[in-house]
């Protein structure tokens, strides 16, 4: 196809709008790794646990603590296989069902023992101590407000599926 039609004024106008454009969506870039890396594990061997600890509906969270003596739930089938991140692990069932997980540590904080909660109200995820608000059941961890945003810092996403060995669900890095 050619655009011999439109003078070369109007071809050098468009591809500069598109470059503008390109580089102005890459300045709204969130960094969801500023959480440092942890070894992450958590599994739920049967779908009796997976209704018991896990997310098994929409809007449903969970906290999985592992930190020293700290056990978050307390009555969890704790294994030596098993790592909750830098700061824990928040379980989500978006607005679907589908479950999603998150380090607990807030970005902008960046300490293990500063963690993010729900607030069920809004249904929003926010750190006790900046402020910042988090999307958590519809925009994967993505900053709403507070420092979080204005630093463009959102939360450290874990993968979530059916386990390799034949558990039922995984939370994993």
């Amino acid at each position: 196809m050619t655009l011999s039609f439109l003078k070369p004024q109007a071809i050098m106008a468009v591809a500069v709008g598109v470059m503008l454009t390109a580089l102005l969506s890459g300045c709204d870039h969130v960094d969801f790794d500023r959480v440092p890396p942890s070894n992450v594990r958590l599994s739920f061997d049967t779908r009796a646990e997976w209704d018991r600890y896990g997310t098994p509906g929409a809007l449903d969270h969970k906290r999985f603590i592992l930190d020293g003596n700290l056990r978050v739930p307390s009555d969890f089938p704790w294994t030596a296989l098993t790592y909750t991140g830098y700061g824990g692990i928040l379980l989500v069932g978006d607005v679907n069902g589908a479950p999603y997980a998150y380090d607990l540590c807030c970005p902008v904080e960046l300490r293990r023992d500063i963690r993010i909660e729900i607030d069920p109200e809004t249904n929003e995820a926010y750190c006790p101590t900046c402020g910042s608000r988090y999307s958590v059941y519809t925009n994967y961890g993505s900053p709403i407000s507070g420092e979080a945003r204005k630093l463009k810092r959102g939360l450290r996403r874990f993968n979530v599926g059916p386990g390799i060995n034949g558990e039922f669900m995984v939370v994993s890095r």
